[in-house]
């Protein structure tokens, strides 16, 4: 694992970095390192990390700057998660289904059938009143959210050709870690397999998953087409992301601080539509370029998977009245932005 990992950051351009440890100013509120973390490279994950890192650090002349670890360089995302908990990690940046085992409101955002599309998406996610919300989650657990961005389209990369729904049954597809995915893949006749994204690739490569459910700007730079060249662009859903701080380290913060941490998290967030929109067209086009082949549904599937989909957002989140409050909030501020 570790030997692939350096090789997916060599052929980025990147060194893995030795660990940074908060200082002591940091500790008594008056800035320092912080340790910004990635499961993934070059997408708009590690892009609102260097954004971060930049804004902060100019905002409070050096008292703040920011160290970036993409790729899983500081363990698993489990790991990276229960690292911002604890403070030893300042901030992490993925999809909010991660943290559903915290909360299971964070997983509202996959909902299939809620997003038109990405600049929809956008639109929604920087609804004030959803925006407060969603970013409160999780404050009694050690995590603050700063900023809730689009990653991009839905997807499915396949180690065989999939053009059509059918070519889908049967096969194991990892998704992420919530009830949304793993309803999304059994109403493709799939079977769901929630697996950190460091342990993909090589389950790919072995022969333990079939396909990933994803993103084109997650798969591309990590050169998934070497293993499975195959995407289906299905886009039933949006791969949404949000960025967390440590709650222990942000409380400790002098107040001046934390709002240029807050400031600069959510003006991050609301430009960064533009990069990500363009993200995934770049994507599109290395995974080509590479080799890899793009397959689009015809008119008639897209309309089927749309309908099969639709319920199961209402359905998931009727489970429990707060999951069903915050898909609620989400619904309405997708028609809101719908024009």
């Amino acid at each position: 694992m570790q030997i692939l990992r350096r090789r997916i950051l060599g052929a980025a351009g990147i060194t893995a970095l030795a660990p940074v440890w908060t200082n002591a100013a940091a500790a008594a509120g008056g800035g320092g390192t912080m340790k910004l973390s990635t499961a993934t490279l070059n997408d708009v994950q590690h892009e609102w990390l260097r954004r971060f890192s930049a804004a902060v650090s100019a905002a409070s002349a050096g008292r703040l700057h920011g160290e970036i670890y993409p790729a899983s360089q500081l363990g698993s995302i489990p790991r990276m998660i229960e690292g911002v908990q604890f403070g030893s990690i300042q901030a992490w940046a993925g999809p909010p289904q991660f943290l559903a085992g915290i909360d299971l409101r964070y997983q509202m955002p996959s909902a299939p059938g809620i997003f038109r599309d990405g600049a929809h998406a956008h639109r929604a996610l920087q609804d004030p009143e959803f925006n407060a919300a969603f970013l409160a989650l999780g404050a009694d657990r050690g995590l603050k959210g700063v900023g809730l961005y689009v990653l991009g389209p839905t997807g499915i990369v396949t180690r065989t050709r999939a053009a059509q729904l059918a070519d889908l049954a049967g096969r194991k597809i990892r998704v992420l870690a919530a009830d949304m995915d793993r309803e999304e893949m059994r109403q493709l006749k799939a079977t769901p397999v929630p697996m950190a994204l460091g342990e993909v690739l090589p389950a790919l490569q072995q022969g333990a998953l079939d396909g990933v459910m994803s993103s084109l700007p997650v798969v591309a730079p990590m050169r998934y087409y070497d293993s499975a060249r195959f995407y289906l662009e299905t886009n039933h859903a949006m791969v949404v992301s949000i960025s967390v701080v440590s709650k222990t380290w942000f409380d400790k913060l002098e107040p001046d601080l934390q709002k240029i941490v807050v400031d600069a998290g959510q003006q991050i967030s609301r430009d960064i539509i533009e990069w990500s929109l363009k993200d995934y067209e770049r994507a599109r086009q290395t995974w080509i370029d590479a080799g890899g082949e793009v397959n689009t549904l015809p008119q008639a599937e897209q309309q089927a998977i749309a309908k099969a989909m639709a319920p199961i957002g209402a359905e998931v989140s009727a489970r429990k009245p707060a999951e069903k409050a915050m898909f609620d909030l989400l619904a309405a501020a997708a028609r809101r932005t719908a024009g």
